[in-house]
This record gives C-alpha cells, structure tokens and sequence, in this order.
C-alpha cells in the first residue's frame, strides 16, 4: 500500500482514467535549484535572462478542499438518515459519493494525524490526544520528520495551502508564544493558519492564533460573533485573496471545524427550530433513524439495529425533570449541527460561486471519530469534574443552554443515538459507533456516477494517496534529507468508476485508551476496555485491558456488528488478535494505556517566574503549574491619582482559575473550581495612589497520599489564601475543594484577562488602568 496504484492524464480540465495502473515515481523534495539556462556575456546586450523555475504542478490539476467536522456519528446528519437536517451535505452529496463503510480513528488528535499524514496514528505519535500524551513513540505526540503531511507535499508541488480551525496535534508544551514552532501549521506544510490549537474551544470566546500569533476575534458575542461562522468567512476571504492573485495556481483549503465537540454553543435560532423534536427520547430515536437510514439505502437492507447496553438508561427508566433537561440537551445539538452544515455550505457555495466547480475536488469527513459519550449520563453544563448540581438546579437555566454560560454537553444515550445503527461512541475504538463515519467526495464533472452509494471499506489513512493521485503529484521518497515511512493507505479513486470492485484497503489495525479492534478482508475482532463516562481515574490506572474478552463479527453478512461469533468461529478469532498484536508492534501500540509521565514542559524544574505588563494569552501547559503548592504572587504597581481597576493576574476562566484583580479601588483575590466559586477575598481597604505592592500568600492544606503531580493547568486545591498590602494583611479567604483542572482552553494573563472571566463580578478583558511593573511567582 506504499506506492500509488494509478496516474492520472490531466487534459486541460477534463481527467481522462488510464487503463493501466502506473506506480508514480519516487521523488525527493525539496527539489534541487533550476539551473540558469539563460546566457551571460560580459555586454549586457549579448546577455539573456533566465528566472528560476519555482515547481509546476499538472495542467489540470485540481484544488482540494478537506473539511473534517468533530465529534458527528454516522446517524446524525439527514443525509445518512438521522434527525439533523443538514441540506448543505445533501446537495454535496447530490454531486458526488456517499461512502457508508469509511472509518476514522476512534478520537481526535489521532484521525487529525492518520488523515494528513497517510500513516497510522501510532506509527507517528498519536496514539491518543495530545493533552494526554506519553512518553513511548506512539503517544509522545511529536509528529516525526519521516511523516510529511500531505500539506507540505502540495506545497512543494505548487499549489497554495491553507488550514483553518481545530488543528490539535502540536504538542501542548510547545504552543506558547516561545515555540518552538516547527509542529505548528505553518511547519507543516499550511502557508496560512486561523484557528485554535486545542481540542475544544468556547464557540463564543475562542482562544485564536493568526499563523503562530495570538489574536482575539474580531468582535463579541453580542455583536454576533461565533466561531465557526468567524473561521468561515476568513477561509473565503483566503480563497478570495489567492484567486485575486493567481486565479490558475491551485489550492489546498483544510477545513476542520470545532463544531460539534462540546462546548455544544450555538445561536439560540437554531436551537428552537428542534424544540419538541427529541420528547420521544433516545431509544424511539434510534429506531426512526435506522428506518430512515434504510428508506435511503445508506444501509444494506439487512441491516440490523443493534440493542442498547446495560450501561446505558432506557429513556422510560427517566423521571419527568430528567426527560426535560435531557431533550433540551439533544435539541442544543442538533441546532448546533444545522447550523455547522449551513456554514460550511455557505464556504462550499462560496468556492463554486468564485468559479471553481469541475476544477474544485471535496472531501467531506462527517466526524473525526463517532458522537462523544463525554457527556456522562446525564450531561453536563459545566466542566463539573466534581459533583454536579442536581437535576432540579439545572432545570432553572435550562434555556441557557448553547449560550456563554455553560461548557455543555449531551447525555451519552444522545451520542449511542447518534451512532445509529452502530455499538459505542467516540473513544471506544472496538466497535464502529466509534470509528466509522460518512464520507462524501464530490469533484463535479469528474465523477459520473454522482448521487450513489460507495460500500467499499476505507480508512482515513487513504484520503492522502487519493490525494496524490488525483492530483498528479508523486509521494516523495526523502523530504528535507529524511527518509519518508511509507504510505499506509490505500487510494480510493478505483471506488469512481468501479463500484462493485472489492476494497483496496484490505486490513486496518484500532486502538484507542484500551479498547482494541482490528479489521480483515470484512472480519472484525474487537475487545472493549473502558468508557468514556467511566470517569474513574483510579480504576483506569489499575485495569488491564489485556484482560478484556475479544468479540468477532462478520461485516460482510453483518453490517451494524449485532451478532458477536467469537464462540462460534474461534480460529478467525484468533487468527484476528494475532493480526492485532503483528500490527500492534509494527505501529508503536504499546504499551497498551501507558502510564501518564510528564512531559517537558517550558517552566520545569523553575521555582521563580516573572512577568512584565503585556504578558499575555500564556497556555496553562506553559505556565507555572500551581496545583497544591505553596507559593507567593506578587504584584508591583503603579496607582494613578484617580485610582484604578482591572485584573493584574489571571489564570483559567469561568470554569476553572484564579484571578488577582483590584475593582472599586480594591483589591481581590478569587478562586474558582471547575465553575464553582472556592474562594474569595476583598481588601478592607482601598488602594493607596502611588506604588504599592499586592501580595497573595497560599498554603496548601496537608495532603494524605502520594505527592500530588505537577501537571501543566493543575489549579488550587483546598488551602489558605492570604493577601497583603505594601507589607500589611488584607484579608484571608479558605479555598475550599479538591485540586482541579484549570480550563485547557484558557490561558495565563497579565494585565487583563482574556477569553472568558474567572470571576462573574467583572467582564473580560477587564485591563488593568493602572500600571504593572512585574509580577512575580515563587514557589516554595
């Protein structure tokens, strides 16, 4: 599956398919210097210039558009049968392919990964998200030089690049504003970059980067603003900035949403267009989805619909309160969905409407793993990784859901509905609700047989081979002097014009935290570890999934995997796990759920750290890491005559952080975990005019068992905060809870405090009107 399996002829704009199938040459990149082949004498009137030649791509080559949602199940879209209208997805798919047996990995960071690199994500580092990374080759998260995204290839061969979005496979201690910066977007092959680094983002208060530069957005939520609308209309004003230019020169646009992953905020218009839609809970849902997928044939007609788990409610076994919150949790959702496939159909239609129609080839992944069970079994509205609020409390801002106040999440039922007809969610890389999702390619002109269904089995590791193919464009052999690992996929552009021909991709290995699959020649061999709502840290560190039974289904007769044949058939079962283990070893796998071990972060091993006014949009990865340890923050100030406001020092957001601010000439010192205020205390006195120094003085309560881990973004845990005054006692407050997590999305501020607010009693950016000479952290 390393070489290329056919070229294509470009003729002007229309591809003409070759009878034979030529393996493309290897080829090294960059490529050498053009020679001058102009003439020179020592008369300038006898000279001839020559410029040198920048690399070509073929006449005809086509721009490529990739667009990857977050977080969709393969029922979710109207378009597959489910019960989000997506009318931007039905009219690509008019003009194109559906594919019903394309799978992605089961989470995040890794499908990002396989997708651009055409490799497997262990065999290059991600063998999970990059927040959880290890320090094993599968899991370290530092994507290799002997991996060169498809991004770069491209580049290389002429065309423009660009990527926009979620992007989440930098590794977390290297996105601050000291870099280094060569596992960035722009390192790897994207001439231009907009979007956000991490793996969930607030949709109303994203934190942004330009290229490698942190920017704001542009307006406030109030004036309108949404993320994916913002990404949206920057990517247009891209392609239009690119045609104004060099309308001929082709592009590379990759489009990665952060919607839907949760925080689920979306404007509340969509949301009432579902309001009563989901009453009939997760069960009955299930049931009219796979009706619908099979009335549109997106499913074999023997298709079963396989049952709900044990581990999951029924929807009768619900009380009243609880079907309520639930449902609006779905009706959120789905108005979170329409709305993400209306603008990324308004960006599609923007591309055909620039001119770019049979010269423009689509790919459309509906997911980058299956619908999140992140949500736990009732949801949340918060980053409750404590005790939630009940359900009683939760009711009372129930119609704020999808707004700025909550980080919400669906129940997991939601997510196994949205599956349909599949086993699992999101994370559970065993079974296909977390690992297949729709596919459609669509390249007008091109594709005859536009409207129809594709069944062969495809894996994300494809889409880059399909790429080079179509594109005209050889994979190289050693980029940059390093030797490439070889392409894992295989190119599904047979699948055109041959549909009833077998699949290409004729193995492919799964691993995801645990939970094991691994496919052949339409057998599937599973075994289940761990659940995404299981959040039980503790039996997750002393669990073997090695202990875990295997299950085998037959997907060729068998396609939803409802009847497990592991004691009927124990010698394909067999021969699969061993499959598993072979490729297991030949791609980085194990250790199988590998021991958390810290990585480098900027700030090890430091106990003094300084900041200086302007200091800002710090990740927590990168900043001190504060979590059960004695330390002391002090702040070094000017106070105008007239006084002053405005946060000196925050670290966190609304639902996790710290915040050392002055407001009505006083000053203050707040704490919140995970959303909850922990801890509060208001200088009696106000500021004197002049220099003064703010010091806040935190000891830890005694801690019982092992030593607590200094882990990037660990907030305050219980102790006793205690703040001064130019060398005087101001007051003192007790910080209530356990240590948590500050938000991953937030950052470490001086001066201000950007994204959303730690405290409710002031409104970002709050910037100091004074004047901040340092401050200064020790730890002791």
């Amino acid at each position: 599956m390393s070489e290329l399996r056919r070229v294509r002829g470009f003729v002007g704009r229309l591809l003409v398919f070759s009878v034979a199938s030529i393996a493309l040459a290897a080829d090294t990149l960059p490529r050498p210097d053009t020679a001058f082949k102009g003439k020179i004498d020592r008369d300038r009137n006898n000279s001839a210039p020559y410029w040198p030649q920048r690399a070509g791509v073929i006449k005809g080559a086509p721009n490529i558009v990739l667009i990857l949602l977050d977080d969709v199940g393969f029922g979710a879209a109207s378009t597959y049968g489910g019960p989000v209208a997506t009318p931007g997805l039905d009219r690509l798919a008019a003009s194109g392919l559906r594919y019903n047996r394309f799978h992605v990995n089961s989470l995040c960071s890794p499908t990002r990964a396989a997708l651009l690199s055409g490799r497997n994500d262990h065999e290059i580092g991600f063998g999970t998200v990059v927040d959880g990374a290890s320090g094993f080759p599968g899991y370290n998260s530092v994507w290799p030089k002997s991996a060169v995204s498809v991004a770069e290839v491209l580049r290389q061969n002429g065309y423009s690049t660009a990527a926009f979005g979620k992007w989440h496979n930098t590794p977390v201690w290297e996105t601050s504003p000291a870099g280094p910066f060569d596992h960035w977007p722009t390192s790897l092959g994207f001439e231009y970059y907009y979007g956000f680094m991490g793996g969930d983002d607030s949709q109303w208060y994203p934190r942004l980067y330009r290229n490698t530069q942190a920017v704001e957005p542009p307006t406030a939520p109030a004036a309108g603003y949404h993320l994916t609308t913002d990404l949206v209309n920057d990517a247009i004003h891209w392609v239009r900035q690119h045609d104004a230019v060099a309308p001929q020169k082709p592009f590379f646009l990759y489009f990665a949403t952060g919607a839907t992953h949760e925080p689920h905020h979306v404007p509340k218009v969509w949301i009432e267009k579902y309001k009563g839609k989901f009453d009939q809970g997760w069960d009955k849902l299930r049931e009219e989805t796979f009706a619908r997928q099979k009335e549109k044939g997106v499913i074999p007609a023997t298709a079963e619909l396989t049952r709900r788990p044990k581990e999951l409610p029924a929807w009768d076994s619900l009380n009243a309160d609880q079907k309520q919150l639930l449902a609006r949790q779905m009706e959120v959702y789905a108005g979170f969905l329409e709305q993400t496939d209306f603008e990324v159909g308004r960006l599609l239609q923007t591309i055909k409407v620039e001119g770019h129609n049979e010269d423009t080839l689509v790919f459309y992944i509906v997911g980058d793993n299956g619908a999140s069970g992140e949500g736990g079994l009732e949801g949340h509205d918060e980053l409750n990784y404590g005790k939630p609020p009940g359900v009683a409390e939760r009711l009372k801002h129930i119609d704020d859901l999808g707004g700025e106040l909550f980080f919400n999440h669906y129940a997991a039922a939601w997510a196994w509905a949205m599956n349909t007809p599949f086993q699992w969610t999101k994370q559970v890389a065993s079974h296909l609700g977390g690992t297949r999702d729709p596919l459609i390619v669509s390249w007008p002109g091109h594709i005859k047989d536009a409207g129809s269904l594709r069944t062969q089995f495809h894996h994300v590791t494809d889409i880059a081979p399909t790429i080079y193919e179509l594109a005209g464009v050889p994979f190289p052999e050693v980029v940059n002097g390093v030797k490439q690992l070889p392409l894992e996929g295989a190119s599904l552009a047979y699948t055109f014009d041959h549909p009833d021909e077998p699949s290409h991709h004729k193995f492919q290995y799964f691993e995801m935290l645990g939970n094991r699959g691994i496919y052949k020649d339409g057998w599937w061999a599973g075994s289940r570890h761990l659940l995404p709502w299981e959040i039980d840290f503790e039996k997750w560190e002393k669990r073997d999934p090695a202990l875990n039974p295997w299950e085998l289904y037959n997907l060729t007769e068998d396609y939803s995997q409802a009847h497990d044949l592991a004691a009927q058939n124990p010698e394909k079962l067999t021969e699969l796990v061993q499959l598993f283990d072979s490729e297991a070893q030949r791609n980085n796998v194990y250790p199988l759920v590998p021991h958390f071990s810290m990585p480098p972060t900027p700030s090890a091993g430091t106990k003094t750290f300084t900041y200086r006014s302007g200091v800002e949009r710090i990740p927590a990865a990168a900043a001190p890491s504060f979590g059960g340890r004695a330390h002391r923050i002090t702040a070094e100030l000017e106070v105008p005559a007239d006084g002053a406001e405005g946060a000196i020092l925050a670290l966190g957001g609304r639902y996790g952080g710290f915040s050392l601010y002055v407001k009505d000439g006083r000053a203050v010192y707040e704490v919140n975990i995970t959303g909850d205020r922990a801890g509060k205390v208001v200088s009696a006195a106000r500021l004197p005019a002049g220099k003064v120094t703010i010091a806040v003085d935190f000891t830890p309560a005694p801690h019982e068992g092992p030593e607590l881990p200094a882990f990037p973004g660990l907030s305050l845990g219980p102790g006793m905060a205690r703040l001064s005054i130019d060398g005087g006692p101001a007051g003192e407050t007790q910080v209530g809870g356990a240590p948590g997590f500050n938000q991953y999305d937030e950052t470490l501020d001086i001066g201000c405090d950007l994204g959303t607010s730690v405290s409710p009693d002031y409104t970002t950016p709050f910037r100091f009107t004074g004047k901040i000479e340092k401050v200064t952290v020790e730890f002791r």
